[in-house]
């Protein structure tokens, strides 16, 4: 019984982390999306040239 147990509980915690790496994956995605339309969206400053769209 105990061995069932530790299997199902095994196969719960690796469902659970599949789920949540590939909920992960997407969060990526969209963060890399919104820093590409920053970067390409950024406006000029005074001098003409490119300014800085992030606070670093």
């Amino acid at each position: 019984m105990v061995p069932l147990l530790l299997v199902l509980l095994l196969a719960l915690i690796l469902f659970g982390a599949g789920f949540a790496l590939k909920i992960l994956w997407w969060v990526a995605v969209v963060v890399l999306v919104i820093w590409l339309l920053g970067f390409l969206m950024r406006s000029t400053n005074a001098g003409g040239g490119r300014g800085r769209w992030y606070r670093w």
